[in-house]
């Protein structure tokens, strides 16, 4: 306890000490660019005018007391407006103190775009002010903290607290490369000063976020085969990770209430819980508005600049990615892929928006020090390395950005009333290489269908781009235009039926001379069939990056390969003799779960190979793995992952991505953990997220 109260101690003469210097810096940053966003938006005369430059020096000045005075008032009587307005809320009442000072000022009016605009234009000047002159942006939370202090809100805690930072898709080897590129200087000066330990574990299959962080958070990723699977038993039910309707479901199956933030924890934009109380931009919560609101994104909207500080960054950030694919074309970088218009914001939302409001909520978190443990995703560079590659300057550029979150939250620790410990990890990695289309030309879907009966009806889903949060932005839009498109062709579909119900009874009549013409145009008219619904599939083709999954619908239950062989002959040998597939895996009734290729078969159950061990370069557990997902409920009848090349370290992802993850092969498979180096983690490896979980319980509970 005595060392409790010495570190409260310190913590409050560090607060005094630096606070000071920050509040004379920052002022006159904020009073300086205040000044420079007024004159910014005076000269774009969209309804912002001063009669003479004092005047706006002047005005900048009072907008500052204004917001000194009335917007920690205002900011938390106007929270739930701010929250679910998304940050616009903030922006009108940022506009309306201007307005107000426009009252005590002659020669300065406002209004129009004006509103809007200038507290976005202040905001841009004075961030970029700051970046040159190494102003932190956080004094504003540490004075805070003091008042708060004063008033006695804060109570000591007598254990340190955890926060838990998740790199979403960084592999170890990836995060040793930035580490010495001088990308993530934060964390190269806890290496170095001994502060930390860094070592790799190894992901299930399948290698992406839905089954990592049920495993992490819940110690369960059981019946979870890859980012989307078919449950036959359910009318081909689809079912997706980040579901709206869907991720509470899984939450529910995995669940037992003892996930790693059950303690006094909380959840901030993760798929699952951890079954915590606290939840913000937590997936399976989303729809329970409920939970999204929490006292903790005060610290978002504490400063009058800061939403409009975070629109600015998100603008730039979407102006980089247009940069960079302009970039990728005029070198002519491969692989590379059509990224789209709405890209550019979706990427901006996951690696500007969540990151900058996910880090404003932690650093509430700690100088409350109510939360004991708190997880976070960062999903930015994982959005990025999908689109531009693991590798390339954009998404490292992403990783800077990111440790620069890293030291505001060490910088913040300063001045917690609690100790927090720092643990950075990643929940698995991802795999370059040329897609499967780019490749050969053709889709998984293409290849299954050329190996099945004509008639066949396929249904397939390969994207599982909306493995962020990205998909709160998409969904809404694609589920319009699928609604759309959906009606458009039901009506077409019934013109058609009765076109040619109408065709085929002139069909059957005599030929009579005169309508020979006639029943030609109508006869080359031919019925065209539509494409499918999963309940109507007989067979359903999904893609989670280079793993592939085929549903044989027609039967309910999980086709041997005794069966298959007999009702589609071609199709197993066929995917085999694919070159840009690795290996296949379905069951026996015989063998048990097998593992083949076109050079040979692994039979995983007692690992007897027949030919070549197709798995060697797959890694060491590939068998481990296969056998595990093999076991699963809604395993697939036929499960597909394609090549890996040591030598290029590169696959062929079934969906357009440069970047994947999902199936095995190569970094995606091989996360890290960056964890205190006073813990004892053991000398075994981490094999699989459960385990993982077990390890980060184990330290939780020490302390």
């Amino acid at each position: 306890m005595e060392d409790m109260e010495k570190y409260v101690l310190d913590w409050q003469s560090n607060v005094r000490d630096r606070s000071r210097f920050y509040w004379l810096g920052r002022t006159l940053v904020m009073w300086i660019g205040g000044f420079l966003g007024f004159v910014i938006i005076d000269y774009l005369s969209v309804g912002l005018h001063f009669d003479h430059f004092y005047t706006a020096f002047f005005a900048a000045g009072l907008v500052g007391l204004l917001n000194a005075l009335f917007w920690p008032f205002l900011a938390r009587i106007l929270l739930p407006f701010m929250v679910f307005t998304v940050g616009i809320g903030a922006l009108l009442l940022n506009g309306l103190l201007i307005w107000f000072a426009s009252d005590f000022l002659g020669g300065f009016t406002i209004g129009g775009p004006a509103l809007i605009l200038t507290p976005i234009a202040m905001a841009a000047v004075t961030a970029f002010l700051s970046a040159i002159l190494t102003i932190d942006d956080d004094a504003t939370y540490y004075r805070s903290v003091i008042r708060n202090v004063k008033k006695g809100k804060i109570k000591l805690k007598g254990k340190k607290g955890v926060i838990i930072l998740e790199i979403d898709g960084l592999a170890l080897n990836i995060l040793n490369e930035a580490i010495n590129k001088g990308y993530m200087p934060t964390l190269q000066k806890w290496l170095e000063e001994g502060t930390h330990n860094v070592s790799g574990w190894e992901t299930d299959l399948s290698s992406q976020t839905g089954a990592s962080q049920a495993g992490i958070l819940h110690g369960n990723n059981q019946d979870i085969p890859a980012f989307r699977w078919v449950e036959k038993d359910k009318n081909n039910k689809i079912m997706v990770s980040t579901g709206l309707s869907d991720a509470p479901l899984i939450e529910k199956r995995i669940s037992n209430g003892n996930g790693l933030l059950k303690d006094n924890g909380a959840s901030r934009s993760n798929l699952f819980s951890g079954d915590a109380a606290d939840v913000i931009f937590t997936y399976s919560q989303l729809k329970n508005l409920e939970r999204f609101y929490t006292r903790a994104w005060y610290y978002v909207y504490s400063n009058p600049s800061n939403f409009a500080r975070i629109l600015t960054l998100f603008c730039w950030d979407v102006f980089l990615d247009f940069a960079s694919q302009f970039v990728h074309l005029i070198r002519n970088v491969k692989p590379r892929i059509r990224r789209g218009l709405m890209y550019p914001f979706v990427r901006a939302g996951a690696n500007v928006f969540l990151r900058e409001v996910t880090t404003a909520v932690l650093i509430g978190d700690m100088l409350e020090g109510e939360v004991d443990v708190a997880y976070v995703t960062y999903l930015g560079y994982d959005e990025i390395a999908h689109h531009s590659g693991v590798r390339d300057w954009d998404a490292f550029y992403a990783l800077k950005k990111l440790d620069r979150q890293f030291h505001r939250l060490e910088n913040a620790q300063k001045y917690a009333p609690r100790p927090y410990q720092f643990v950075v990890q990643s929940d698995h990695g991802q795999t370059n290489g040329a897609t499967f289309l780019q490749r050969y030309g053709l889709t998984l879907e293409d290849l299954v269908r050329d190996l099945m009966p004509p008639e066949t009806m396929i249904y397939s889903e390969l994207s599982s781009n909306e493995d962020h949060f990205g998909q709160a932005i998409q969904n809404p839009i694609e589920d319009s235009k699928q609604y759309i498109k959906g009606k458009r062709e039901m009506v077409a579909d019934e013109s058609k039926y009765i076109f040619d119900k109408a065709v085929k009874k002139v069909d059957d009549t005599p030929v009579i001379r005169g309508k020979v013409l006639d029943y030609l145009q109508r006869h080359n008219i031919s019925k065209i069939s539509k494409k499918p619904s999963s309940e109507e599939a007989q067979v359903i083709v999904l893609a989670s990056g280079n793993l592939g999954l085929i549903y044989l619908t027609e039967h309910v239950e999980r086709l041997t390969f005794e069966q298959i062989k007999i009702l589609y002959p071609d199709l197993i040998p066929g995917l085999v003799q694919h070159e840009g597939v690795g290996f296949i895996m379905v069951r026996s009734r015989e063998f048990g779960p097998m593992a083949m290729g076109s050079e040979g078969i692994n039979y995983l159950k007692d690992g007897t190979i027949e030919g070549e061990d197709i798995l060697t370069p797959f890694g060491p557990r590939a068998r481990r793995h296969l056998s595990r997902t093999d076991s699963f409920k809604y395993a697939p009848d036929i499960l597909v992952n394609s090549i890996y090349d040591p030598v290029t370290n590169e696959v062929a992802a079934f969906e357009e991505l440069v970047g994947s993850h999902g199936g095995l092969g190569g970094e995606q498979t091989q996360p890290f953990i960056l964890y205190p180096s006073d813990w004892k983690m053991g000398s075994e490896e981490i094999i699989g997220a459960e385990n993982l979980y077990k390890v980060l319980k184990n330290q939780l509970n020490k302390l």
